[in-house]
């Protein structure tokens, strides 16, 4: 099969986001319209202008629908494809081939959650399994857990590894206003923390946050006339594996492996040419896992990789400069906002925490548990 992707055919024209941490009173919808409304502005566009829509909630299976009626549009393409916290970088892969193909113009790919408000814990998107629920697991982090076990027996990673990726992606959320979680972590904090589900503790897990994120896309030609600094989409793959973690062929190797692959190829890049990489971090393992998994180290050494600050502020490769979903936002489905801080790296807009001269960034999505992985290669004008 050719593995084929209209490179550089296809920009980011807006990134926003809206409501993070808390937002009392809004509806899952609401959410996801005002941070809808803030992308658009950046490039100049309204609601009306869409005519591509795409979007996932939490609450309702035909959001497609109830959106475009909300934002009072009819677009030509709608799109609500639910493979979790993936959905979005799917979407986005989606998208790229509907613009290129001219299906439609303007595309609008949104999430918004009020998780946090409305019920103070994770909501779950699926029940558990008939096969599973007889053991009561605690998913998502009883499955991540599993998953955290297994690469500690099988290459030596060790609690202070995954605490590595916990602290670095707090500092970066120190750097963020609009992060969520801001106070100091050291390593001792870390340590102590109560244990949740062994070998993962409450600073393994993701936060629980109300939020919502938006990406505007256009074809590249229109988007130069758009914005001073579109962000053109390189390469996108995804893979998925299995549904439940009792299925997962290998504890430790994901599907991002084989669609990184396939994205750096499409991209015409190497692991050593990304200057950003935003992960989907919903537990300390993901980070360790997915850095494997794309190539920035060997499978087995990633606990090691993280270690000594080399994904913090000020080390070697930048990871999560938002903070993540462990420290800056986990709205119940945290894709769509690795897409927009990869977008504002590259726009060179993200103040404190900017990655000088950032010109390729991966934007990564994971859904289920560890179950469908996708990834995206985005750059500057330099890039294409």
């Amino acid at each position: 099969m050719k593995d084929s992707f209209p490179r550089g055919q296809v920009a980011v024209v807006g990134a926003a986001t809206y409501g993070m941490g808390e937002a009392p009173g809004f509806q899952n919808v609401e959410l996801a319209a005002s941070a809808s409304v803030r992308a658009l502005a950046q490039a100049g566009l309204q609601p009306k202008d869409v005519d591509g829509l795409f979007i996932v909630t939490m609450d309702d299976t035909l959001v497609g629908l109830t959106f475009a009626e909300y934002l009072g549009i009819q677009p030509r393409f709608t799109d609500n494809c639910r493979t979790g916290g993936s959905s979005f970088q799917i979407q986005a892969t989606i998208a790229a081939l509907a613009l290129a193909a001219g299906q439609c113009d303007v595309v609008l790919i949104a999430y918004g959650s009020n998780q946090r408000t409305t019920s103070g814990k994770l909501v779950q998107s699926g029940r558990a399994s008939p096969w599973e629920a007889p053991y009561r697991p605690m998913n998502p982090i009883t499955s991540y857990a599993l998953a955290a076990a297994r690469h500690m027996h099988q290459y030596g990673t060790t609690k202070e590894q995954l605490g590595e990726v916990a602290i670095a992606a707090r500092q970066w959320a120190q750097k963020n206003p609009d992060a969520f979680m801001r106070e100091e972590l050291t390593m001792e904090g870390y340590l102590s923390a109560r244990t949740i589900s062994s070998p993962l503790g409450v600073r393994d897990c993701c936060l629980v946050t109300d939020g919502a994120a938006a990406v505007v896309m256009v074809r590249a030609d229109h988007a130069r006339d758009l914005v001073k600094k579109p962000v053109y989409l390189l390469g996108a793959a995804a893979e998925t594996t299995h549904r439940e973690i009792a299925n997962m062929p290998d504890l430790t190797l994901t599907g991002t492996a084989r669609a990184a692959k396939r994205a750096f190829a499409q991209a015409g890049v190497k692991p050593g040419d990304i200057d950003v990489v935003e992960l989907y971090d919903a537990f300390t393992i993901n980070t360790i896992l997915f850095l494997e998994d794309m190539g920035f180290c060997p499978k087995g050494e990633g606990g090691r990789f993280v270690s000594g600050g080399r994904i913090a502020p000020g080390g070697e490769l930048p990871v999560n400069t938002n903070g993540g979903g462990l420290s800056c936002v986990h709205p119940g489905m945290y894709g769509l906002f690795t897409i927009v801080e990869a977008t504002r790296q590259l726009q060179g807009i993200c103040g404190e925490r900017q990655v000088p001269d950032a010109k390729l960034a991966v934007a990564q999505g994971n859904g289920g548990v560890l179950s469908s992985e996708a990834v995206l290669v985005l750059g500057t004008e330099e890039t294409l």
